[in-house]
């Protein structure tokens, strides 16, 4: 029975070849394409899952106002909180800071780059990395003790036992001795804590300073609580302990008018589930990840999967005439129901394991491209996982089921006895038929006009003037073993007499994502008069206005003249003065920190961070404890390859040990939106394969449809029909079909793209023309599509059309 199944389910698939491969070809894309997206958003989603009591762990944020009411959250903590919050919860179990810093480090005269991050010694219990070498209880006792992990204890020690070995670390300019104290296991790929090395928090550099002030902060802070406490409970006992110790910015912020936050206080400390730091985009300034992305990833893979099973219902029912005497014969034999479904569906679930093995294979051997171009890091190993097998196999059942289930059941419904007699017609379309045709171009329609949108954002935000010109402006890394100050002395030494160096200068933040991966960022917030004033806070060097190509609009800017410019003077941006309510700053005095600095010069705007957020005010300043991390070079635009080999040969002689690796700030500016060229990648990759799909199913609908037809072309024909009005009529349904899926996709469309765009500050309107364009696109590809079969039935001879039935 089963060998006499598979003949006719061969027969069968090979009779129909044409349709067979259309809908091989379109389920395995889609299960090719689906298992790459959804392996994609698990791993996503997977972040921090690895904790055994992740639902116990939480990072700290403050929810307050601006003035203008909108939310102002953020997860930057001062140093006397920690201890703080342990005293006063005892349902706390664990409380760490954390600081996300690199540093040098040195071993037998031989220097590595590492992420060497400071935390507290709760961080070794209240987070699953493994302690493979070292006591967990002492480990992290002493300021000098150092952890560092399996990969590192690799790269440094090789195979010797690292423990009790001694270390250097360049930390606040200079060497500081360290001992291995312990080896942690490696931080997993789906983590968002990521380190080399962990020492003590206090070794920071400002901590003596800083220690008790609750009006600086500069880290983050994750508590784990005790097992049975309520995360809501804790965070309203929580307000007391702000109203406490944060008395006098809530009673400043009253005074002022600030309006409460949503919650009904001035300043309140919120738990942030450790699963969700991942996906915060609003204290990472939008360099986070979004839950809507990794959602978008899985809807496009749904809906790919839906077009592929779109196309084999339509094709198996449009197919249903001529299986129709094959069912009414087996029924007169005494086929019961059940054992033809089986058959017939058996059949699809022959085609869809073929389809199946062949979309995994693409997977796998497109997988090295699709983790390049979607910056990914999937491996076979994430494909053999046991978990992901049991649902890809309980997927596949369940799409069998979806898509050969109805078309089956549809078929053998057929009375034997009218198919015998010939009195069994299927010849038009019915509304399920339109209804998924519909279905597929408005999922094609919607990623087109997604696609436009994202790139015309994209374009926008490159484009879009900064204040200052990025063109032919070169940043170098300074890195952690070389003093920033006298790094960029020699710097400009070297280039002095070079003609393609226009001008050099130094910053203590970059512009753009540079090839270091590093950022940083110093916020300030104080008193002017009655005024609450925030500002970003700068370290540049003289010949900074000139080298980022930044206007001054008054006062002068900053000369080795004045002796005052390293140490007591500022310059302000525009929006700076504006916030300070001063026409003409010059010669002003602010206070940020409690120190006083006179305002010497005022300076365009321009954009220190990407635009997914507005522009802050900014204040400039000189001061020699602050340090330069890049240096920043202008070169001629004749011979840019000519001017970088000149940087390259004199940062050798100053660093011959470091790595040059100097960018273009209009190549790391175009870094800060890699999510968004993804997100457009991903999209333009999805509205092509949608389309592709659709277009092979509206193919096939449509040669079956024409099939059906021919008497009737035939007819048509010999009363004198056009070729042109026959094509007309054959596919003016199937227009109608595509002109419904745009009205549908537009509303839903413009709906989605707004919500997306509502995450920048600056963006783009969303223009009537873009909805058009993609309904223009999908009615030419549409008629280009159901014209080719169209054109080929009208020209075919009427005799033969006649004869044909």
């Amino acid at each position: 029975m089963l060998r006499n199944y598979l003949k006719v389910a061969f027969r069968t698939l090979w009779k129909n070849r044409t349709h067979t491969l259309i809908n091989i070809v379109g389920l395995s894309v889609a299960f090719g394409t689906c298992v790459l997206l959804f392996l994609t958003a698990t791993f996503e989603l997977s972040y921090d899952s690895f904790h055994t009591d992740a639902n116990r762990i939480f990072r700290l944020n403050f929810l307050s106002t601006n003035r203008d009411g909108s939310p102002n959250q953020g997860s930057t903590m001062p140093y006397p909180i920690s201890p703080a919050l342990k005293a006063d919860f005892p349902e706390i179990e664990g409380v760490t800071r954390w600081f996300d810093r690199s540093a040098s480090v040195r071993h037998n005269d031989q220097t590595y780059n590492k992420d060497v991050r400071m935390a507290d010694a709760d961080f070794l219990h209240m987070f699953t990395f493994p302690l493979v070498k070292g006591n967990v209880k002492t480990a992290m006792n002493s300021l000098s003790d150092i952890v560092i992990s399996e990969n590192m204890a690799k790269d440094i020690f090789g195979q010797e036992d690292p423990i009790g070995k001694p270390l250097q670390l360049r930390m606040n300019n200079s060497w500081q001795a360290f001992t291995v104290t312990g080896v942690i296991g490696n931080a997993p790929k789906n983590s968002t804590l990521e380190y080399d090395a962990l020492i003590r928090s206090e070794n920071a550099g400002d901590y003596q300073e800083f220690k008790s002030r609750w009006d600086h902060g500069n880290h983050d802070v994750y508590v784990k609580v005790k097992a049975g406490t309520d995360p809501k409970t804790l965070q309203r006992r929580s307000q007391a302990f702000m109203d406490k110790y944060f008395a006098q910015e809530i009673k400043d912020q009253k005074e002022q008018g600030y309006p409460k936050n949503e919650l009904g206080f001035q300043k309140s400390l919120l738990l942030q589930p450790m699963r969700e730091v991942h996906f915060d985009t609003v204290t990472t300034h939008g360099s986070g990840i979004s839950r809507a992305y990794v959602y978008t990833l899985l809807l496009i893979g749904l809906f790919i999967l839906a077009i592929a099973c779109i196309n084999f219902i339509n094709l198996t029912i449009a197919q249903s005439l001529s299986r129709a005497r094959e069912v009414g014969v087996r029924k007169s034999l005494g086929a019961q129901r059940g054992q033809l479904f089986g058959q017939i569906w058996g059949e699809t679930l022959l085609l869809c394991f073929g389809a199946l093995l062949i979309g995994l294979s693409l997977a796998y051997v497109s997988l090295p491209t699709f983790n390049r171009l979607f910056r990914s890091s999937l491996t076979l190993a994430n494909f053999l996982q046991p978990e992901v097998l049991l649902i890809t196999g309980l997927g596949f059942l369940f799409i069998t089921l979806i898509a050969g289930g109805y078309p089956s059941w549809f078929v053998t419904r057929f009375n034997a006895v009218e198919v015998l007699k010939g009195k069994v017609k299927v010849s038009r379309p019915g509304l399920l038929r339109n209804s998924l045709i519909v279905t597929q171009f408005t999922i094609a329609c919607l990623l087109i006009v997604c696609t436009v949108i994202v790139r015309q954002q994209i374009s926008y935000l490159q484009q879009k003037p900064m204040g200052l010109d990025k063109e032919q402006v070169i940043s170098i890394p300074v890195g952690n073993e070389l003093n920033g100050k006298d790094a960029l002395k020699s710097m400009r030494d070297r280039l002095a007499n070079q003609p393609n160096i226009a001008s050099v200068s130094g910053s203590g933040v970059n512009i753009g994502a540079g090839l270091d991966g590093s950022s940083s960022r110093m916020m300030f917030g104080f008193q002017y008069g009655k005024r609450d004033v925030t500002c970003d806070w700068l370290r540049i060097d003289t010949d900074y206005l000139k080298t980022m190509g930044i206007k001054l609009l008054q006062g002068r800017d900053f000369s080795t003249a004045f002796s005052t410019d390293s140490s007591s003077s500022v310059l302000i941006t525009q929006s700076m003065a504006k916030a300070l309510g001063e026409a003409n700053p010059v010669g002003k005095f602010i206070k940020p920190d409690n120190k006083e600095y006179q305002i010497v010069g005022v300076v365009s705007d321009f954009n220190l961070y990407s635009l997914h957020q507005e522009a802050k005010p900014i204040t400039l300043q000189m001061q020699s404890n602050w340090p330069i991390s890049y240096i920043l070079v202008r070169v001629n635009p004749q011979n840019l390859t000519g001017a970088m080999e000149s940087i390259k040969a004199a940062w050798k002689t100053i660093a011959p040990k470091q790595e040059f690796i100097g960018s273009f700030l209009d190549e790391n500016t175009e870094r800060w939106y890699r999510k968004e060229q993804r997100l457009a990648t991903i999209f333009s990759s999805a509205a092509g394969i949608a389309i592709l799909l659709s277009c092979m199913g509206l193919f096939s609908i449509a040669l079956v449809s024409i099939q059906q037809r021919t008497k009737e072309i035939g007819v048509r024909k010999v009363l004198g029909a056009s070729v042109f009005s026959i094509v007309g009529l054959l596919s003016k349904d199937f227009l109608k079909l595509v002109v419904a899926a745009i009205v549908i996709a537009s509303p839903i469309a413009w709906y989605a793209m707004d919500k997306w765009l509502s995450d920048f500050a600056y963006k783009i309107d969303i223009e009537w023309w873009v909805f058009a364009l993609a309904g223009v696109l999908a009615i030419i590809i549409a008629l280009a599509t159901v014209s080719f079969q169209s054109v080929r039935a009208a020209l075919m001879n009427p005799v033969k059309s006649l004869r044909s039935e």
